[in-house]
């Protein structure tokens, strides 16, 4: 007896088309699915091997299958801000595991990572979930090397995105045909902090120590690096800092004797710069063979992670950062209800690693997707999930974040918590960051002043 000879004997070819409807599922898939369960009805095996075919689990019927694409750089010079991706994903796993109900509907959910490569192969990941996965959502973090393209691939294709850690100007301004005449984005959406919440840490920060007051900097032609110059040399000169800039340069540039002459020869007791990671480490290292050695040593971009300091050796230890989230954090994941510092603890207890500030920007992402689809009411109707994230509010780890009360209706921004990198002797770390200034979130707490980089 055929496989469709068998449906008709157990209800009719119409059985199928009930199973087929909403599923995004053919005929060929039903029959398939069937033929490697069995043909018998004995013991519910059609209903099993059909609910099979569907992704549900325990014989319950689904709506069909939620699709979320991740994208961030899990190689790559970016490679440090991926490096919890996986633990991170493991739990949203864990989360949906059961499905998410909505709109009187129960969907199953899938999540589908990329690597970006650190931006070489973003473009191409955004095209396969696009087009290849067909996914209803795209999630993308880490440098707009990874995010932009990412979110110009989905606004083109009308596919929601939500985005985070790239300062917000520059996934904002720096996407615009125009930056000076701005246009909102329909499809894609963004939360991360900004340059205002740079100048205002490194405000709180660099008056611990008495300085000159004289900011050496270092920003790239890039992204990030535009973003910056426009923006945060303005901020802090208005503040009372004078900044000595010597150009734009390169990513990927390996001679910067030129930028530590002109830093020693004006007195730069302040240094600031936001490098892809490699080019930093050459720097560094440069600026300690020529003599070059500010009070302050602010970095960003690099110098996030554990591992990216650990690399400097003792040319690391008292490095200003600022971090975006850390364990202290008295905020949870409303998706998997874990707290900041259970969040912390785990990554580390799975991955054997110092905690990263990247987790809890990761796990947010995937709060603010369960948030938006369930607010949208059809998860598979994408213009309703846009819709629904215009005006979103969601508690996650890096603490509450609300749409339609930023800068622009597509971003939320969020706080940069100043500080410092210090080897602190009975540490099960090489390196811990000490946190040394709350200005922009007063619920996280300081443990420290800042000290002289020496």
């Amino acid at each position: 007896m055929s496989q469709e000879d068998a449906l008709v004997k157990a209800g009719g070819v119409n059985f199928v088309e009930r199973l087929v409807a909403g599923h995004e599922l053919s005929r060929r898939d039903v029959l398939k699915a069937i033929g490697a369960g069995t043909l018998t009805l004995a013991g519910g095996g059609l209903i099993e091997a059909c609910g099979s075919a569907l992704g549900t689990t325990g014989g319950s019927s689904s709506a069909g299958t939620i699709k979320i694409g991740f994208v961030s750089p899990l190689t790559g010079p970016d490679a440090g801000f991926g490096e919890p991706d996986p633990y991170v994903i493991s739990l949203a796993k864990k989360a949906f595991a059961s499905g998410l109900t909505i709109g009187g509907k129960k969907y199953n959910v899938q999540i589908i990572d990329e690597d970006s490569q650190s931006g070489t192969r973003a473009a191409q990941a955004a095209s396969d979930l696009i087009n290849a996965q067909n996914v209803d959502l795209i999630l993308t973090t880490s440098a707009p090397e990874t995010v932009n393209p990412v979110s110009d691939a989905a606004e083109a294709a009308g596919v929601p995105c939500i985005s985070t850690v790239v300062p917000w100007e520059a996934w904002y301004f720096g996407r615009q045909s125009n930056p000076a005449a701005p246009v909102p984005f329909k499809w894609t959406f963004h939360f991360s902090f900004g340059v205002a919440q740079f100048a205002n840490a490194y405000e709180h920060l660099w008056p611990q120590i008495p300085t000159n007051k004289v900011v050496g900097v270092m920003w790239p032609n890039d992204a990030d690096g535009n973003a910056i110059r426009a923006a945060l040399g303005p901020m802090l000169k208005a503040a009372g800092y004078t900044i000595v800039d010597p150009g734009a340069y390169a990513d990927g540039t390996t001679e910067f004797t030129t930028q530590i002459n002109e830093f020693k020869s004006k007195n730069c007791e302040i240094f600031n710069t936001f490098p892809i990671p490699p080019d930093f480490v050459t720097f560094w290292e440069q600026a300690a063979q020529q003599g070059f050695t500010p009070k302050i040593a602010q970095i960003a971009k690099t110098g996030l992670f554990p591992s990216q300091v650990e690399a400097l050796g003792s040319l690391g230890n008292g490095l200003a950062s600022g971090v975006y989230w850390g364990p202290t954090w008295p905020y949870s994941s409303s998706l998997t209800g874990v707290s900041s510092a259970k969040l912390a603890s785990g990554y580390e207890a799975s991955s054997g690693k110092e905690w990263n500030q990247q987790a809890g920007a990761s796990l947010a992402l995937f709060d603010v997707a369960a948030a938006a689809l369930k607010a949208s009411g059809d998860p598979k109707n994408k213009q309703a999930v846009a819709t629904a994230m215009k005006t979103l509010a969601v508690d996650t780890p890096l603490g509450h974040l609300a749409w339609g009360t930023g800068p622009n209706p597509n971003v939320v921004p969020t706080p940069i918590i100043g500080g410092q990198w210090v080897a602190t002797p009975g540490s099960a770390y090489p390196i811990d960051f000490v946190i040394c200034e709350n200005s922009n979130d007063a619920n996280v707490p300081v443990a420290a002043k800042l000290t002289a980089y020496s």
